[in-house]
């Protein structure tokens, strides 16, 4: 019998563990499948997120929360025993640390075949184009050196992408060597002197980590960051009760962002009777986030975009506690200060770059740094993704980004739709493409699920072609 193929487009975390979960289906037989991952990193699993080489950038979530494997919860905590010596503060260890978990997973995958008949390979480039065949049944994955994998599934992983440019009004900048467009770039840091000015742009996790960044590197000069609301992540705690689950009995059907913020509040008020924190609270609808946001109709879902987004991002994505503590310690010492309102414009000057800051109608701020670090997080909008692939897809129909701009549109199984509405029969994706269904759709326990789910359907349609002989 022929062999089946899944070309899975890109390596990091989400097509890393597709990959694994692929290899650890069961069934009454083999899967005539080999699993082609392409990767252009020099090693498959870490991804972005987890391949910084610096101790100071802690994962934002326990570790007991990060196993690779839903079903085996403890995992990553057994492998932190076996393997690190890491003491990991509060459980939060370092993103260099689950780097390497990841890689070994990889790499045991890509050693010998799995037991379940499905073999994986490597391939150490980017992909160039997808082309799907006239049916729809197949798809050609081509990689910049000329090597087509024919697939009879093709896997878009392509994770996040760098942040779009602050301002469009000015487009000399972008090639200015002190302007850092993409903070987790390779080497991002390493130009910064040690007196020099920096201007941070955002306020979120990013940021949190660049400002870690410099202290570990003796940085000295002064930093200013900007955001228009200028509220920074919450911190994690961890004393004190649990709260109760309320989704079922409160908030399962709710369709409107009012309604499910006055239904929060009130549970809020009740927690902080019975001296619950508020973060208690939140936390039990992380299961659920999914569904509410589902529920809501587009113009709900855009009201929250609006509205909601920015400050649910502060609640709900924290920082471990002794990140948020050398944050509060940089400002109370002078070393940072931070300035509200949007970006307008950003020119070079004789002594860096000069951003023009605006809030409301309040006169224009006008500060200079020698170098600008964009932290805002990464572009969604898939209509103005330039990777090729992205393009290519985009161009033939395949591809649709969503109304929202949050990333593209699927079925419930993760297949592209086309423009028609149609579900694809090859092209899938994961990961946070995924935000249109989801919304939160980029930590690691949501990734996970997804990554099982998948790999459940695909190895279904697989077992459907071993059944027919096809």
């Amino acid at each position: 019998m022929q062999r089946k193929s899944i070309t899975i487009i890109g390596g990091g975390f989400s097509g890393s563990m597709l990959a694994v979960q692929l290899a650890r289906l069961a069934g009454n037989h083999p899967y005539p499948c080999d699993v082609h991952l392409v990767e252009p990193r020099p090693v498959p699993g870490p991804g972005l997120a987890y391949t910084a080489r610096r101790p100071e950038y802690l994962l934002n979530v326990r570790s007991q929360f990060l196993s690779a494997f839903p079903d085996q919860p403890d995992h990553f905590q057994n492998w932190l025993r076996v393997t690190s010596q890491e003491v990991c503060e509060h459980g939060f260890c370092s993103r260099q640390s689950y780097g390497r978990y990841l890689q070994q997973l990889v790499s045991q995958l890509l050693e010998w075949p799995s037991m379940n008949g499905i073999r994986c390979y490597w391939h150490n480039q980017a992909a160039r184009a997808v082309e799907v065949s006239p049916s729809g049944s197949s798809a050609t994955v081509r990689l910049m050196d000329g090597t087509e994998l024919p697939s009879t599934y093709v896997v878009l992983a392509l994770g996040n992408f760098p942040p779009p440019y602050p301002t469009t009004s000015s487009t000399e900048y972008r090639a200015y060597p002190n302007y850092h467009g993409n903070p987790w770039a390779q080497g991002a840091l390493r130009n910064i002197g040690t007196d020099d000015t920096v201007l941070l742009i955002g306020t979120g996790l990013t940021a949190v980590d660049i400002l870690l960044g410099l202290q570990a590197d003796g940085h000295q000069g002064l930093v200013t960051t900007v955001s228009g609301h200028g509220r920074w992540p919450a911190a994690h705690q961890f004393e004190g009760a649990t709260y109760p689950d309320f989704y079922a009995a409160d908030l399962a059907g709710v369709d409107t962002v009012l309604d499910v913020l006055r239904v929060l509040r009130r549970h809020v008020r009740e927690a902080q009777k019975q001296g619950i924190d508020w973060r208690m609270v939140v936390d039990t609808l992380r299961p659920h986030l999914g569904q509410i946001w589902a529920t809501w109709p587009q113009p709900e879902q855009a009201r929250f975009l609006r509205h909601l987004a920015g400050i649910w991002s502060v609640l709900r994505h924290r920082s471990p506690p002794r990140n948020a503590a050398i944050v509060a310690a940089m400002f109370a010492e002078g070393q940072v200060q931070q300035a509200i309102g949007r970006v307008k414009n950003i020119e070079p000057a004789a002594n860096g770059l000069v951003v023009t800051v605006q809030k409301g109608q309040q006169p224009v701020q006008q500060l200079t740094a020698q170098h600008v670090i964009t932290c805002t997080g990464p572009l969604l909008d898939y209509s103005r993704i330039q990777e090729s692939v992205v393009v290519g897809l985009r161009e033939t129909g395949h591809l649709q980004p969503d109304a929202l701009h949050l990333g593209i549109e699927t079925d419930a199984h993760g297949a592209l739709l086309n423009a028609t509405g149609q579900a694809s029969g090859v092209l899938f994706t994961l990961g946070p493409s995924r935000r249109p269904a989801y919304f939160e759709s980029t930590a690691v326990p949501e990734l996970r699920n997804q990554a099982v789910a998948l790999a459940q359907e695909l190895g279904q349609r697989l077992r459907v072609t071993v059944d027919a002989g096809i």
